[in-house]
């Protein structure tokens, strides 16, 4: 029977994990992230060992909750080092000496992001800034244990990470439709439906299937950062009467990417379903979904009454600024 070990699942890919195992009633222990120092592998080995899990699944990560940390890595590198490379060194070599299977979060960030089509998995790493120099390091250390699988997946979005979004929002209130967006092409990837690939790859694991190694998961449309942001906005506007009277008039200014960022982090995932079966989804419900949350998750909004029927303190308010 899969008897799960999570670690990082405070992130927004976590938390959806935790969500689909309750509902499906598989067993897992997921400590709290505070547990979980690189420089104590003794204390990481009891708690593995004194669970039993089948398999171990790392899914902490730098800026797992907040795009913006891309930036603050820089000037954080220590602590980058230490949730990127450090803390996956430390499990993976738990994992080895107790033959447990470890399945590892990544990320697209490892590439220079020069390449013009999707990378696979074969492509040269290059990474431009601290977190992707710190991921390829934890891939690496993670590598040294044999029963190992890494995902990279493609740009997330999801219930818990939406910061951006509701970012285009509120700038678009407070600028008069005027929004800032980067010059880059992204694979959108709902966090949900990466939880769920995490789940069926970790199910044939489960039945002994013999599959080591890196792949990419991202969802089924790649797009430029302008027209997921256009997109976004448009289905804000069925729930907010001033982005609604704004939809005419929006103006999205593109800045160059500059490293740490980068132009291109579209993915293949091709290999991943030649092995595991799992194809990719589309994501444009769901982002309509993560939309629909940010005014609230009973949403009663009509557009010619300026009204809302949630009292989310998180929502992102009609006239938000």
């Amino acid at each position: 029977m899969m008897r799960l070990f999570l670690a990082g699942t405070n992130s927004p890919t976590g938390k959806d994990l935790i969500e689909l195992l309750r509902k499906r009633k598989i067993r897992f222990l997921a400590p709290p992230d505070k547990f979980f120092d690189p420089d104590n592998r003794t204390a990481i080995a009891k708690m593995v060992t004194d669970y039993g899990p089948t398999q171990l699944i790392n899914l902490t990560d730098f800026i797992s909750g907040n795009h913006s940390a891309l930036n603050r890595a820089e000037s954080a590198s220590e602590r980058c080092l230490e949730v990127n490379a450090d803390l996956p060194a430390s499990l993976a070599e738990v994992c080895a000496g107790l033959k447990v299977p470890m399945m590892h979060l990544s990320t697209a960030y490892v590439f220079d992001g020069d390449k013009r089509l999707a990378y696979n998995e074969s492509d040269e790493t290059n990474p431009r800034g601290i977190y992707g120099a710190s991921a390829l390091k934890g891939e690496q250390a993670v590598r040294q244990h044999a029963e190992h699988l890494i995902i990279r997946p493609g740009w997330l979005f999801g219930k818990w990470k939406r910061g951006l979004i509701k970012s285009w929002i509120r700038t678009a209130i407070k600028n008069q439709g005027i929004v800032q967006v980067t010059k880059r092409r992204l694979s959108p990837t709902y966090t949900g439906d990466l939880a769920s690939a995490i789940l069926a790859i970790a199910q044939q694991v489960d039945c002994r299937a013999s599959v080591w190694g890196t792949y990419h998961y991202s969802g089924l449309e790649n797009k430029e950062e302008i027209e997921f942001a256009e997109l976004a906005l448009k289905y804000a506007a069925n729930y907010d009467e001033s982005i609604y009277q704004l939809l005419d008039t929006l103006q999205f200014i593109e800045r160059e990417s500059r490293a740490p960022e980068i132009r291109n982090s579209t993915l293949s995932s091709k290999k991943i379903f030649d092995t595991f079966g799992i194809k990719q989804k589309s994501w444009r419900g769901n982002l309509q979904e993560v939309v629909k949350r940010l005014y609230g998750l009973n949403v009663s909004y009509a557009k010619n009454t300026g009204t809302s029927g949630s009292t989310d303190d998180s929502r992102v308010g009609n006239h938000a600024a």
